[in-house]
């Protein structure tokens, strides 16, 4: 392949799910119904935690900063995606593509971050529940959460300032959005670097929260299981059961995006399963939270019946 004008910048093409002209109306349509509910769902947990004094605890501060995450991946990805199947151009710039890059890495590890310290959160007050209060302070809080912050950026501008010192191709075509290891496919330069820090940064920085989420539920398991009475027991597991089901939804889905990339070139099921980690855990969480939690469940309530007119 030819190398692009060192002199102009590349740009580069999102294909989407399909090209066929009868189809894009539905893809546009679903796209922008999960957008919609994405940003509408994350934004009803973002209110109904800030309206109601109940849940202004650690664990749902942590929540409403995870919905906050949701919201901005979403935006990264699926709104360049509507306008390209309007305009019927599939065209992002140089500087698009790679801002993309950056933003999905950066909320992406933000997301993973935050499920660490909300299974840390957990962690505290089932294994340790009358330090929790001292513990879980809001000015750790509040530096947890900064500390997630400087981490998913640091994640997000690495990679990006390594894709710059790239030289790419004329062909640039790339499934559904700018993914890293998608655009380090189209440079026609040496990409051995890059390769080695792509594992080398996801093993510590998915690695090793994915390790805290499991060290934190084996200790609670095992606290769990000195607790005399069945019931509870129940009700503190039952505390868990929703940030589990996101944790397994999350990790689940990037597990399916790796190895659809390491198994198949079909481009088809590339774009499906990023899709599936950039768009359907994002769309899910509000519903998990919202289903399975009785404080989340009934500050909605309240929410939604103060919003409608009497």
């Amino acid at each position: 392949m030819k190398l692009t004008n060192q002199t102009a910048l590349p740009e580069f093409l999102l294909l989407g799910l399909t090209e066929d002209p009868a189809l894009q109306p539905l893809v546009f349509s679903m796209f922008l119904s999960m957008y919609l509910v994405t940003v509408l769902g994350n934004l009803l947990i973002i209110l109904a935690v800030r309206s109601d004094s109940h849940l202004h605890s650690p664990m749902y501060f942590f929540l409403s900063n995870l919905s906050l995450a949701d919201i901005s991946m979403g935006t990264t990805t699926i709104p360049k995606m509507l306008v390209n199947i309007q305009t019927q151009d599939q065209s992002i710039s140089y500087t698009g593509c790679l801002s993309q890059v950056c933003f999905v890495l950066s909320f992406g590890g933000l997301e993973d971050f935050l499920l660490a310290v909300m299974a840390y959160d957990r962690f505290v007050a089932i294994c340790h529940p009358l330090r929790y209060t001292v513990i879980m302070n809001p000015c750790l809080c509040v530096l947890l959460l900064l500390l997630c912050l400087l981490l998913s950026i640091v994640h997000g501008l690495l990679h990006t300032l390594m894709l710059l010192q790239l030289s790419f191709c004329i062909d640039l075509e790339i499934p559904h959005f700018c993914e890293l290891s998608q655009v380090i496919k189209l440079a026609c330069s040496d990409t051995f670097i890059n390769n080695i820090l792509v594992y080398l940064v996801s093993i510590m920085f998915f690695g090793l929260p994915l390790s805290g989420i499991i060290f934190s539920y084996t200790q609670i398991v095992s606290s769990m299981l000195r607790i005399p009475s069945v019931g509870r027991r129940y009700k503190a597991f039952s505390t868990c059961g929703s940030h589990l089901s996101i944790v397994s939804l999350f990790y689940g889905t990037g597990f399916g995006v790796y190895l659809s990339s390491a198994v198949t070139d079909s481009t088809v099921k590339n774009v499906v399963a990023s899709m599936m980690y950039s768009v359907v855990p994002q769309m899910l969480n509000p519903f998990i939270y919202s289903l399975r939690n009785r404080e989340m469940k009934g500050a909605l309530g309240h929410l939604i019946s103060g919003m409608l007119p009497v």
